[in-house]
């Protein structure tokens, strides 16, 4: 489910793989990896043997050498060879800018005069992904936070290999998850402080989308960039990517199996939906927010109600929440129904159809209790949403144009039913 994988004190190490490509491919899992300071990383721990289990070849670490000596680097090992390419070359600090500062237009030029400044050092950090891709060994490449320039050499090398410009996007969003211990980590640093900028260590999506269109307007496209500011073959460094770290998408999936959800599961639902949330934003669907819903709500949902969990083997597919009641959506009405809400899948790994999968897991639940109709209701300005409850049965019955989901904010629903067993 996760991109992140479970390190105890790196909380932005996660994996490229499985990104789709327009040709049908995926980025290969396990050989492509980006995360926050691996200077934080002891012989002798936890963190230190998962690390060396990965198999990594090659780290690349995008810090400042003042960065380095300040707060370390990663252990010396026979099993890796490390390399410092510094590409930020103008240092600044976002701990101390002031709030009104928007942080899609700063980080972008921010990001764009790495781009213009770093062009060395970047052009060999993508000669180092080329080579330990042709010879089929894990890569990771890291900053302090793993957000920004990390960021920066991770949106070029999903460029490079094809993935759209929205899933880079989203790939960039998701330190929104991390976002919470870094600020931690960063707090225990600072004697308790708090960054004077409410933007420090969080990833919007309009940062990555302002830098994309900068980069596009002055270079055409990312391979333009490489060509022209880089003064490397894009076509061939292009190729090699695509060659060595693309796979096909896979003809078979095991069959999904189903749990209801337990109250030690809240954090993981939080983090599935925050997930999803960031999946829509960055393709321009304003609909979830990360952080809307927090452990305190799946907590409900599990006593008042009922949560489904779907695995592939043993992955976390998606899940769904089922009410016996939406008075909200509704209106007073007698049992007659189960309520679907929050049907959401794990982006970019859950198998084909996993969505209509928990609908029907939903509707035969439903159906056990004796209730004639499935019912759920969707943002009135989201018509891709409604297209796909209608193709899995659900007509519009009406509309709810001052839902109160209690954020405070009315918003408008369309409300759609289905007739179980007939």
């Amino acid at each position: 489910m996760d991109r992140h994988l479970p390190f105890d004190d790196l909380p932005n190490f996660r994996d490229l793989g499985g990104y789709p490509t327009p040709d049908g491919r995926r980025v290969r899992p396990g050989l492509l990896y980006r995360a926050d300071s691996l200077g934080k990383l002891s012989e002798n721990t936890d963190d230190w043997t998962r690390f060396l289990g990965l198999g990594i070849g090659t780290v690349i670490d995008l810090r400042y050498p003042w960065e380095i000596e300040r707060r370390g680097r990663i252990p010396e090992h026979e099993s890796f060879m490390y390399h410092n390419l510094s590409i930020e070359h103008r240092p600044y600090d976002q701990a101390v800018l002031t709030p009104d500062i928007e942080p899609g237009p700063y980080l972008a030029e921010r990001y764009a005069e790495v781009a213009e400044d770093g062009t060395e050092e970047i052009g060999r950090a993508l000669e180092l992904v080329a080579a330990a891709a042709e010879t089929g060994t894990p890569l990771v490449f890291h900053c302090a936070s793993g957000k920004d320039r990390t960021g920066l050499l991770a949106a070029l090398v999903l460029g490079l290999l094809g993935v759209p410009e929205e899933t880079i996007v989203e790939d960039f969003t998701l330190t929104e998850l991390a976002t919470p211990a870094l600020l931690l980590a960063w707090q225990a640093r600072n004697g308790g402080r708090t960054p004077a900028w409410p933007a420090w260590g969080h990833a919007p999506e309009a940062v990555m989308r302002l830098f994309l269109a900068g980069l596009t307007s002055r270079y055409g496209s990312v391979e333009g960039y490489v060509t022209k500011a880089l003064s490397l073959d894009a076509t061939a460094l292009s190729t090699t990517l695509r060659d060595q770290l693309l796979e096909e998408q896979p003809t078979a999936w095991p069959e999904l199996t189903y749990r209801r959800a337990t109250e030690a599961d809240a954090v993981m639902l939080v983090r599935l939906r925050d997930s999803a949330a960031l999946w829509q934003l960055a393709r321009g669907i304003d609909q979830w927010k990360p952080g809307e819903k927090d452990e305190a709500h799946f907590l409900r949902r599990v006593r008042e109600g009922e949560v489904w969990l779907a695995y592939a083997d043993e992955t976390l597919a998606g899940a769904c929440e089922l009410w016996w009641d939406d008075p909200a959506a509704w209106g007073p009405r007698p049992p007659d129904a189960g309520y679907v809400h929050r049907l959401m899948t794990t982006p970019h790994t859950a198998p084909p159809g996993t969505g209509r999968r928990l609908l029907a897991q939903a509707e035969s639940r439903i159906t056990a209790t004796g209730r004639p109709y499935a019912r759920l209701d969707c943002l009135s300005s989201n018509p891709r949403l409604r297209a796909y409850y209608e193709s899995a049965g659900y007509t519009v019955v009406g509309e709810q144009r001052a839902k109160d989901g209690g954020s405070g904010n009315p918003y408008a629903v369309t409300l759609m039913e289905r007739r179980l067993g007939g």
